[in-house]
C-alpha cells in the first residue's frame, strides 16, 4: 500500500515538473480558438528569468498569432508576470498588426523566401488537396491565414519566433499576375 502511494506521489511530481533546458513547455502546444470572429494561435510561450538580490524573478513572453481565415494574419509578443496576461496581450498586438495576403484560390501566387533575423522560411504553392506542409510555427500562420495547400521549408533557424516572423514577412511580399503587370506597365498576358 505504501508503495502504491510513493509511485503515485512520484507520477503526480514528474507530470508537473518543468521541462529541461531546451524541451517543450506544457504551455505549447495550444489548439486555436476563435475570438472576434479571428482565429487565435498560442505559438510559443517562454518563461525567463531575471536575478534580483532575494533569488529569480518569473515573468513570461507569448508569441501569438492570429487570422480570419480568409487572407488575413497578424502576430504579436506579449510579455508580463502570468502566462495568460501575457497570452492576452500578445493577441492584441497580433489583431492590430493584421496584413492583407494575396491568395490564389487555397495556395499562394508564386513560391517566395521569408528571412527575418535568423529566421529563412521557404513557401512553394502546391496543387489543390496537398495539404499544409509545414512545422508547428509556420502552420499556425499558414493556418490563420487560411491557406489549404502549401509546400514550406524552414532553412535556417528553428526559434518559433524568428521562424513566424519570416512567414509573415514573406506573406506581405506575395504579389498576383495583375500587380505585377502594373508595376512592369504591361499586359497580363505579356507575363
Amino acid at each position: 500500500m505504501a508503495e502504491q502511494n510513493l509511485k503515485q506521489n512520484n507520477v503526480e511530481r514528474v507530470s508537473n515538473s518543468r521541462p529541461a533546458r531546451g524541451g517543450k513547455s506544457s504551455e505549447q502546444g495550444f489548439k486555436p480558438r476563435v475570438d472576434d470572429g479571428l482565429i487565435e494561435t498560442v505559438v510559443a510561450v517562454n518563461r525567463v528569468a531575471k536575478v534580483v538580490k532575494g533569488g529569480k524573478r518569473f515573468s513570461f513572453s507569448a508569441l501569438v498569432v492570429k487570422g480570419d481565415g480568409a487572407g488575413k494574419v497578424g502576430c504579436g509578443l506579449g510579455k508580463a508576470k502570468e502566462v495568460q496576461a501575457a497570452i492576452q496581450k500578445g493577441a492584441i498586438q497580433a489583431a492590430k498588426h493584421l496584413i492583407a495576403v494575396k491568395l490564389k484560390d487555397t495556395t499562394i501566387p508564386h513560391e517566395i523566401i521569408g528571412i527575418s533575423g535568423s529566421g529563412k522560411v521557404l513557401l512553394k504553392p502546391a496543387a489543390p488537396g496537398t495539404g499544409v506542409i509545414a512545422g508547428g510555427s509556420v502552420r499556425a500562420v499558414l493556418e490563420a491565414v487560411g491557406i489549404k495547400d502549401i509546400l514550406t521549408k524552414s532553412m535556417r533557424s528553428s526559434n518559433p519566433f524568428n521562424v513566424v516572423y519570416a512567414t509573415i514577412e514573406a506573406l506581405k511580399h506575395l504579389r498576383t499576375k495583375e500587380e505585377v503587370a502594373q508595376i512592369r506597365n504591361k499586359e497580363v498576358t505579356e507575363i
